[in-house]
């Protein structure tokens, strides 16, 4: 059942997944940071007052996060791909590092020891590792040192960030915007870095980004 409680409720599950309070969520996404006080919650005369559907788009998109996993929060369920609660320890990477032979099999998945690793504030399955951002490629919406949770065997859908690695050893993090069985469409995130169109027989793997620390 669709509540003002558990709206709410899931805007603040929202930032604290994602490491952020609920002004930060709003300066995240664009918002005055007083937009999701408790005292906006309701109206002066007490009625309650709902978040726009606009401020909703905006919070999934600056987080990253999929409707599904919004939809989740609300409904007290946790979404395909999310990762509730605290806790371990994920390979970590830089994206130097990333384009270089021999760290990953032919699926994306990681490979072989001496791996650094980084504790997840959230959870993590057994097949997620991670990126840390290098340079300023990504910017607006990643800056260098931000750390990319990973997971190569997520279901990935139009419109989702991921991470590719070409054949030729190069890792971008882009939007998918098409995928067909003959090539990728990628939407960058820094409109300073043009978008790409892969051939796929040029793309060793795709891999969805779940997780941002910032």
């Amino acid at each position: 059942m669709l509540s003002h409680d558990r709206v709410w409720a899931a805007i603040d599950a929202l930032a604290e997944r994602y490491s952020l309070s609920a002004s930060g969520l709003a300066k995240r996404a664009g918002l005055d940071s007083t937009a999701f006080n408790k005292s906006k919650r309701l109206s002066s005369d007490g009625r309650p007052r709902w978040p726009s559907t606009e401020s909703l788009a905006k919070i999934i998109e600056a987080t990253g996060a999929s409707l599904d996993e919004f939809t989740g929060l609300i409904e007290g369920r946790a979404a395909h791909g999310a990762m509730p609660a605290r806790g371990r320890a994920v390979p970590l990477l830089g994206f130097a590092q990333a384009g270089a032979g021999g760290f990953f099999d032919d699926a994306g998945f990681p490979a072989g020891q001496g791996w650094d690793l980084v504790e997840l504030p959230a959870q993590s399955t057994e097949s997620s590792y991670a990126l840390q951002v290098q340079g300023d490629s990504m910017l607006p919406l990643y800056r260098n040192g931000d750390v990319l949770i990973v997971e190569p065997a997520a279901l990935i859908r139009k419109g989702d960030r991921v991470v590719v690695k070409t054949t030729g050893g190069e890792v971008m993090a882009k939007v998918l915007d098409r995928q067909t069985a003959r090539s990728i469409a990628l939407v960058s995130l820094n409109p300073d870095h043009p978008d790409r169109d892969i051939p796929m027989r040029e793309v060793e793997w795709v891999a969805r980004i779940v997780w941002a620390s910032q």
